[in-house]
């Protein structure tokens, strides 16, 4: 697929909102602005890799004329260079197809994570754990926030539920693939025999909502405040700290009381129903989606197995793309890209099928 006019398009796109962005009046409406001026920068970033994708493609077919030369070194030098510029290309053009793609307004947001344990008792804690400091981990080596927001802990180190949020750039455009259910094989530290144990652990992963995605009426909203029960210290047990907010209309609940302040966590609970019903609301949006894409990202995931994670033979398969992997200790420790860019380039290659026949 030539790409070519559709970069134009943008390119004429970018002069338009240069143009309404010099307007005095620019920043009356605020929300207005803010979508403008992201689309600005993300037209800007693409300009900037389809420059960079032609002067790579120009190195690449210098490089290989000079194949053909009579100096060995040369030679050499060239054939060193090249695949470190493919490899670059094939990068540029995979991020240039994504951005060419129709936006998905949420890419931009921060996530809101659920993770919560599943079948296997203890054993399904202990692993909502792992996964949890594996989404810590891989967000530590991308600059990423990450905050809990709601714990509850299981008597053997794991977790029940816990919810987190990570903030940062583009955080659900690369975290939305982690939605549905983890499967674990492993021995358990409490198996005499070395029999292998299957366990599980869901994952919700939520675009942070906006006041403009989800509106909350007070009449749709019954908030109580009691003392919290879990571990917090005696400050948190002895204050009526902890906030349940029941939103009537769809009867979904959400509790915090990680937090020593009432006022935080009301916040905190908020924000985390915000997310909760924008999420029931993609889901029913998600039947507009091709089949292989619901697939991909699923529609909202809490029932769909998407993972097994195999330890005896360090081995990781996604069931979605039929990807199989033998690095699972190092996936564990946030080293997840191989398997999000595998998704990711399936996302792109159904969408731009869709693009193609929709054109």
């Amino acid at each position: 697929m030539d790409f070519a006019p559709l970069v134009e398009k943008r390119r004429s796109r970018l002069s338009e909102l240069e143009a309404a962005m010099g307007e005095p009046d620019f920043f009356d409406d605020q929300r207005k602005a803010t979508e403008m001026t992201r689309e600005h920068t993300r037209i800007k970033e693409l300009l900037s890799m389809w420059d960079e994708q032609t002067e790579v493609q120009k190195q690449i077919a210098e490089n290989r004329e000079l194949l053909s030369e009579d100096d060995p070194e040369i030679v050499e030098m060239a054939e060193m260079e090249i695949p470190e510029l493919e490899k670059r290309l094939e990068q540029l053009e995979s991020n240039i197809q994504y951005s060419l793609l129709p936006r998905d307004p949420t890419e931009d947001r921060d996530a809101i994570f659920e993770i919560r344990a599943g079948t296997g008792g203890d054993e399904a804690s202990l692993f909502a754990g792992d996964l949890l400091r594996m989404y810590q981990r891989h967000a530590e080596t991308r600059g990423w926030k990450f905050e809990t927001l709601e714990s509850a802990p299981s008597d053997v180190g794991g977790f029940k539920e816990v919810t987190v949020k990570i903030s940062g750039e583009e955080v659900f455009r690369y975290l939305k693939y982690e939605s549905g259910v983890h499967r674990v094989q492993r021995v358990p530290n409490t198996e005499t025999q070395g029999r292998i144990h299957t366990s599980t652990a869901t994952v919700a992963v939520m675009p942070e909502a906006e006041d403009v995605d989800v509106q909350l009426k007070p009449e749709d909203l019954r908030i109580e405040v009691c003392r919290a029960g879990g571990a917090g210290g005696q400050h948190v047990n002895r204050t009526e700290s902890a906030v349940q907010v029941f939103h009537l209309p769809t009867g979904v609940m959400v509790r915090c009381e990680d937090g020593r302040s009432q006022t935080k966590n009301k916040e905190k609970a908020l924000m985390i129903l915000r997310s909760k019903l924008l999420e029931r609301q993609q889901q029913e949006q998600a039947a507009e989606y091709s089949e292989k894409r619901r697939n991909l990202i699923g529609s909202g995931g809490r029932e769909e197995k998407i993972r097994t994670y195999n330890f005896p033979q360090n081995r990781i398969t996604d069931h979605r793309i039929g990807l199989t992997v033998y690095n699972l200790d190092q996936v564990l420790e946030g080293q997840i890209n191989e398997l999000t860019e595998n998704l990711q380039a399936a996302e792109i290659a159904d969408r731009l099928e869709e693009l193609e026949a929709n054109a």
